[in-house]
């Protein structure tokens, strides 16, 4: 009625098959977020690139401004020193 050996042999191949198949789901996960993480990588990579172009040309722009207006940057300079200076103090 009820044969132990033919259940035991199907439960065998059946954990087989799961090891198989856990194995490849692993190393499919394992493969696609190393895509995934290198995708991001390089879109970080070209945005810190493009972040760095933008400042590098706002620091020439300021140069050029400060250099143009030397009396007035140094007036704005020590104004916004004075109010950060009130406002630390009240705190």
């Amino acid at each position: 009625m009820f044969d132990s050996s033919e259940l035991r042999d199907e439960l065998h191949t059946l954990k087989g098959d799961v090891a198989r198949l856990l194995n490849t789901t692993k190393e499919g996960i394992f493969d696609a977020s190393k895509s995934r993480a290198d995708d991001l990588a390089d879109q970080i990579k070209a945005a810190l690139n493009d972040l760095s172009e933008t400042l590098n040309e706002q620091e020439d722009h300021l140069d050029n401004l400060i250099a143009d207006r030397p009396i007035t940057s140094l007036a704005s300079a020590f104004a916004l020193g004075v109010v950060i200076g009130f406002m630390l103090r009240k705190h």
